[in-house]
This record gives structure tokens, sequence and C-alpha cells, in this order.
């Protein structure tokens, strides 16, 4: 009977499967949160199932373990365009920043911070409905003034990179119009990432507004890529009026995420790239890893 002989290319194919089993055996789970919603309603969905959800990491497709809603504390922090351009709109922002936390009490701390001219602080994290109201009735618009919006987005996501909490999320209420920051996006979108927030935007349409100088142009690659690469939801409305509605469709995105565990094989190099969307037609999910876990 011939002798079976272990030639190194056996040898070196018996060590590569020994090892890639080894490294699935092992392999961790990781966390994101994500919002599912009906493509044709926008409604959140109710009940998600792990067939539903397709995670991949640098393109590659990860198992899904499991899913439950999300029940963790998620601080937001909500950034108004209070310029001198906003004065004919304010009434209506009053209302739609009530209605809209209204919508994300008990969702977590918020805090209220305008940008006329420089970043300022309204109302520091609370979760007193009272005292939260209360600020967003205090925001008027600031005379012959501009936005600092991406000054904004960068210190409040250093601020948030501070605190505890496995998700946070950024929303911002702009008119496109004057931009004063001298912050080119890249920096903005770094300090973003760090923080791990998921930033969403309403947006009142002013075309013109995105292109004029190097500052609006910075500005739109933030609203467009951060709110894309941090898993949040853009809205664009036509007028103020439809500062409402825009808020509390981004209200139900935040109150209805759910929390989505799946198995990554151990390996010694971590992904570029992690990206969640839905499995099955008739879905929108978008989302981000959880806070800790994003790759940078």
């Amino acid at each position: 009977m011939p002798r079976l002989r272990s030639t190194p290319l056996l040898l070196a194919g018996l060590a590569v499967a020994v090892l890639s089993a080894s490294m699935l055996a092992q392999a961790t789970e990781r966390v994101l949160y994500v919002t599912a919603l009906d493509a044709s309603t926008r409604m959140p969905v109710d009940a998600l199932q792990p067939g539903d959800v397709r995670v991949t990491e640098d393109g590659r497709v990860r198992e899904v373990i499991r899913i439950a809603p999300a029940t963790s504390p998620m601080p937001v922090a909500v950034i108004v365009d209070n310029q001198a351009g906003a004065q004919a709109t304010i009434a209506d922002l009053r209302n739609g920043l009530a209605s809209f936390l209204s919508d994300i009490d008990g969702l977590g701390p918020v805090a209220l911070v305008t940008v006329a001219d420089r970043p300022t602080i309204v109302q520091d994290y609370t979760t007193d409905q009272e005292r939260l109201k209360d600020a967003a009735n205090r925001i008027f618009s600031q005379p012959d003034s501009g936005a600092t919006m991406l000054d904004a987005v960068r210190e409040v996501s250093r601020g948030l990179r501070r605190r505890e909490e496995d998700r946070a999320a950024i929303v911002l209420v702009t008119l496109e119009l004057t931009e004063f920051s001298t912050l080119h996006y890249s920096q903005v979108l770094d300090a973003l990432g760090e923080a791990g927030a998921m930033m969403s935007a309403v947006v009142l349409q002013n075309p013109s507004g995105s292109i004029q100088s190097d500052a609006g142009r910075n500005r739109a690659v933030v609203l467009d890529r951060g709110v894309i690469e941090s898993g949040g939801l853009r809205v664009d409305v036509l007028t103020s009026m439809g500062y409402t509605s825009a808020l509390h469709q981004v209200a139900m995105a935040l109150t209805h995420q759910y929390r989505v565990v799946y198995a990554r094989p151990q390996m010694l190099i971590p992904p570029e790239r992690v990206s969640v969307d839905a499995a099955r037609q008739g879905l929108t999910i978008f989302g981000a890893p959880a806070r800790g876990q994003q790759e940078r």
C-alpha cells in the first residue's frame, strides 16, 4: 500500500485550516446600534430579526447573533443655528424643539447649544424637561452674526468623548447661511468619529449658501459625510414650518434603536470599516458601532 507523504504544501494547508477553525471558535461579540425604518413610510420598524440586518467588515459579511431594543441611556446634544439670518425662523424653531424634547424624554440627558458668533451652551446636559424647554424658549437670533456650526460640532464631540455611555447623538438644526468657522471638514469629522456619536441634521434648504465660501463648502461636507459615516439621519426642509415634522423623524430614529450583536473572528488587524444595512427589501437600516468599538 502506498504511503501518504506529508509535503510542505499539505502541512501549510492543514495549519491554515486549524488556525481558521481556532479563530472562528474564538470569535468576539461586537455591538452596533441601528435604526430600522420602513422604506416606504419612513416609520420605525417595530420588530427586527437577525436575518433582517447585514453587517460587513471591510466587505466581509459577519454573523448577526441577536437583536434587542436598545435600552441604554443616550446623551443628545442639540446644536441650533441662531445666526442673524434665522430671525424669521425662531418661532418655528422653538415649536420644533419643544416637540422634539417631549419625543425624546427618557432617552438620556440633553444639552442645547447655539452657534451665533461662537458655540454657546444654553443648557448643559440634563434630563429635566422643564429646564430644557425653558432653555429652548430662550433661544433667539443674534443680530449681525454668522454661524460657527463646525466649531460647535467639534467642541461638542470632544465633550461627548469624555462621557461613559455606549451610545450618543448630536442633532443639528441649520440654515446653511453664513458660516464663520475656519475649520477644515476633516478636523470636524475626525472629532466626530473619535466621539463615536451619531450625527443627525435637519437642514433648511439654501442651495447657494453651501457653495459660496470655503467655510460653506466645509460645512456641506460635514452635513453630508458626517451624517452618513456616523450612522445618523438627515432631513431637509423647504421652510422652517417643517422643523417640527423633521425633528419628529429624528426623534423617532433615536428612540427606536436596536442593539445588534454580531460575531467577529479573532484577527490581528481590526477592520477599517464596519457597515450595516438591510438584508431584506422594504427596510432602510443605518447605525454605527457602540461607542468605544468604532474603528479609527
